[in-house]
């Protein structure tokens, strides 16, 4: 089987094959710097170091807001 590296963002329109091995960086905002981006995709996930009544978190974009695991637009406080 062969291996393929990537670097930058990658994008599928018919998913992935294969076993996920290793660590995933995700990119980094704050709730001022997540919410001033021009978009949300529905489905790009983000950590944000104060999403969560300022603790840190995961978001999923859902076309229009960052959702936090709590299931609430993401929120300093």
């Amino acid at each position: 089987m062969s291996s393929t590296t990537f670097s930058g963002p990658v994008t599928s329109t018919n998913g992935f094959v294969g076993a996920i091995t290793g660590t995933a960086t995700l990119p980094t905002y704050t709730v001022t710097s997540a919410n001033a981006l021009a978009t949300k995709p529905a489905g790009q996930i983000i950590y944000v170091s104060n999403g969560l009544a300022g603790a840190p978190c995961v978001a999923v974009g859902d076309g229009t807001n960052w959702i936090s695991p709590a299931g609430t637009a993401i929120a300093s406080v």
